[in-house]
């Protein structure tokens, strides 16, 4: 199975159970659904799904920002 911003969603979602839906333009850090702690976490998620570890290049708030750009970045 091949991971998509999908499965980074269900992730998002298991860890705010208040939240019920989660758009993919939505901006998860000026929204703060995912704060500083959990975004360590998604970084380590995301290197788990792709199998490689992220380049501190890679790592640049813009593509953590939306599930759109999580996508684009990582996923494509």
């Amino acid at each position: 199975m091949t991971a998509t911003w999908t499965d980074v969603r269900d992730w998002i979602l298991e860890r705010n159970p208040d939240l019920t839906e989660l758009r993919p333009e939505t901006d998860i850090i000026d929204s703060r659904i995912v704060d500083s702690l959990q975004f360590v976490e998604l970084v380590l998620f995301i290197e788990d799904l792709r199998g490689t570890a992220l380049g501190s290049d890679d790592v640049s708030l813009d593509a953590f920002r939306t599930l759109k750009s999580i996508e684009q970045t990582f996923f494509s």
